[in-house]
């Protein structure tokens, strides 16, 4: 029986207890966090920095996101799995949203999220979240620093210092709650406006570089794990060096294979003396 939590057990946990998310992008790492007690996994887009090396997550196709959400799926049954759609499945065109959303809720999604965008013919944020919702899927919005068009946020910089950008930030929070979404990111958002806008609203603010008083926190699982060897975020905290203890590993094996320790008798395989005896003589 599935322990997964709900949408509406999600949204029940606002001014109760903090939500833990963390990035997933494999199978393996999705067996070993279904069962940490974390409330969500999020499919996110970084993996084309983390993952493929790539600088712009705009790179990132449909197919791609679906292979990991294919693979994430398997391996974490009992864990709520929310999905960044990609760039090209919904802020090229976004009367094709519904239909990629249904792509990824297929491949084993339980949620998507969607950044925050300028409008395209029209079409602006507000209609996608309406959109996908209207069609039973769960929507998360993000704000704030989205990495997606970051571009024309003058980079990857802090969002909401100024007057305006930080009113701005405030109404764009109250809106992707009343387009229907059941939760919102605040990326790179000053820690007190970020507690303004999670008392304004009455769904989840989930912080990334958005102080403490967020109602939940997500990171980078490879930022975590000490995975990623590029540059990290100031708010992306390192709670173990995996990559220290993989060189290790791989040192140790190189070292055994070199000293013609490894594999051992009891790593090998056996034949019969009499087959291999046989097999000599008829060569």
């Amino acid at each position: 029986m599935s322990d997964k939590l709900t949408v509406k057990e999600f949204i029940a946990k606002k001014n109760k207890t903090k939500l833990s998310l963390l990035t997933c992008y494999d199978y393996s790492f999705a067996c070993i966090f279904d069962k940490c007690g974390l409330d969500a996994l999020v499919v996110g887009d970084s993996l084309t920095n983390v993952v493929l090396g790539l600088e712009d997550t705009r790179k990132i196709s449909l197919r791609e996101m679906l292979n990991h959400v294919l693979a994430v799926s398997k391996g974490a049954q009992n864990t709520m799995i929310i999905v960044d759609m990609p760039y090209k499945a919904y802020q090229v065109d976004p009367s094709k949203c519904v239909d990629n959303a249904k792509k990824l809720i297929a491949a084993g999604a339980d949620a998507v999220k969607v950044e925050w965008f300028p409008k395209v013919e029209g079409k602006g944020y507000e209609y996608v979240i309406k959109k996908i919702t209207k069609a039973g899927i769960p929507v998360m919005g993000h704000i704030g620093l989205t990495p997606q068009t970051a571009k024309l946020l003058g980079g990857f910089k802090v969002q909401g210092k100024t007057v305006d950008s930080g009113i701005e930030l405030i109404e764009q929070a109250c809106r992707v709650e009343k387009a229907g979404a059941f939760g919102v990111v605040l990326e790179c958002v000053p820690a007190d406006l970020a507690k303004l806008i999670t008392e304004k609203i009455g769904i989840p603010t989930i912080g990334i570089g958005a102080g403490k008083d967020c109602d939940g926190q997500v990171l980078v699982s490879y930022d975590v794990l000490g995975i990623y060897q590029g540059k990290r975020p100031k708010f992306a905290r390192v709670y173990a060096d995996l990559s220290k203890i993989i060189k290790e590993a791989v040192g140790s094996f190189i070292d055994d294979v070199c000293d013609a320790k490894f594999p051992s008798l009891s790593e090998s395989f056996t034949i019969d003396d009499e087959v291999l005896k046989e097999i000599k003589n008829n060569i």
